[in-house]
């Protein structure tokens, strides 16, 4: 992939980056994408979690899906597909950090799901990731044009996709942006604001601060474009947050210090900090 947004605050050498520590904690890298298929299938993810306990196993998961049924497709090769699918998407495995987090944060926060959704497939699939960037230039009411959409897309991936999976990634992109709120219309995709709550600016944070952001650079990282609100505005979230015990976040001599810690276990903590 040529071009990957979450690395763009990132100044390191790219060589050096530490993929193998990121994609244990969660993230996904490369040139494959599930947009090639399908959306962020937001309501199969909010099936799947309501039918699912808090404390499920990826095992439980599966079974849900494969066994149970849970999401009400037709037969057991789409059944197998869906939850590969949403495996590659969401992880569905609490050993992985950022899905543990997205459950829990998702539990604690109905009106923000969208939004949580659409934050962990983005660290989930390059393709979601590459479309961001004219979505994030479009301004409210503004039209979405799927030329500019299909322009980055090859610019990012070359020659890989030819141009029928190319509309494809377009198609299932648009629709996922509009799920999450970004994009509204059926046939004419428009441009809106989204608005993001205090538990979802803290999953953003936390999002920025696992690829290394600190500071005020954590509101400057693609998770935190995405929320469509201005950094002091998102300031003021956090501290809605930290009272929430998602996060701490302290103000010293006009630094701003932001620690994620009461969203990670022990382990987490110490495998970030290695």
């Amino acid at each position: 992939m040529k071009i990957d947004p979450i690395l763009v605050e990132i100044k390191q050498n790219t060589t050096s980056l530490p993929y193998a520590l990121w994609e244990q904690i969660g993230f996904r890298f490369g040139d494959k994408g599930t947009h090639t298929s399908r959306t962020i299938m937001l309501e199969e993810l909010s099936l799947l979690l309501r039918e699912c306990a808090e404390n499920a196993t990826r095992d439980d998961y599966v079974t849900a899906i494969v066994d149970n049924n849970c999401l009400g497709k037709r037969t057991a090769a789409t059944r197998r597909l869906t939850s590969q699918r949403m495996r590659e998407l969401y992880g569905l495995d609490p050993s992985l950090l950022i899905f543990r987090v997205l459950r829990y944060c998702w539990y604690a926060d109905q009106k923000g799901r969208p939004l949580l959704a659409l934050l962990t497939a983005l660290a989930r699939d390059p393709l979601l990731r590459i479309t961001s960037l004219p979505i994030l230039r479009m301004q409210p009411g503004e039209e979405m044009v799927r030329q500019q959409m299909i322009n980055i897309l090859r610019e990012s991936t070359g020659s890989r996709l030819n141009d029928s999976t190319l509309d494809k990634v377009v198609r299932n992109a648009s629709s996922s942006w509009t799920q999450s709120g970004h994009l509204k219309g059926r046939v004419r995709k428009i441009r809106q604001k989204v608005e993001p709550t205090p538990v979802v600016t803290a999953y953003a944070l936390l999002l920025g601060y696992l690829l290394g952001a600190r500071g005020l650079g954590l509101f400057k990282t693609l998770w935190a474009k995405v929320l469509d609100t201005p950094s002091e505005e998102l300031v003021s979230l956090a501290v809605d947050a930290k009272r929430l015990g998602f996060l701490d976040i302290n103000f010293s001599g006009g630094i701003i210090e932001i620690s994620v810690d009461p969203m990670l276990t022990e382990d987490e903590r110490r495998l970030i900090r290695e």
